[in-house]
């Protein structure tokens, strides 16, 4: 799935977890620059991990850099149990 296609299913799936407001394809596609960044910025994740910060996000798993200044990501329990069709 490409950025475009994620931003699209995304957005339609706010009207879900909300009021049924569907968020504009343009909001849904400002706040995953913010979050994972552009070649020419980097995201909120990118300079938290480059502050020895982890991020956490709940039980989808978390992000956190390694000894060699690469990020790496440790999947959540939830994310696991889903991909491998464990969940009830």
């Amino acid at each position: 799935m490409d950025k475009a296609r994620l931003t699209e299913v995304t957005a339609r799936r706010t009207a879900q977890y909300s009021d049924g407001r569907q968020f504009a394809a343009e909001d849904v596609d400002q706040v995953l620059d913010a979050l994972f960044g552009t070649v020419e910025h980097p995201g909120t994740i990118a300079e938290a991990l480059k502050a020895q910060q982890t991020v956490a996000l709940g039980s989808f798993g978390s992000f956190h850099a390694t000894d060699d200044g690469a990020a790496a990501f440790r999947p959540g329990k939830a994310l696991t149990e889903y991909l491998r069709d464990e969940t009830g």
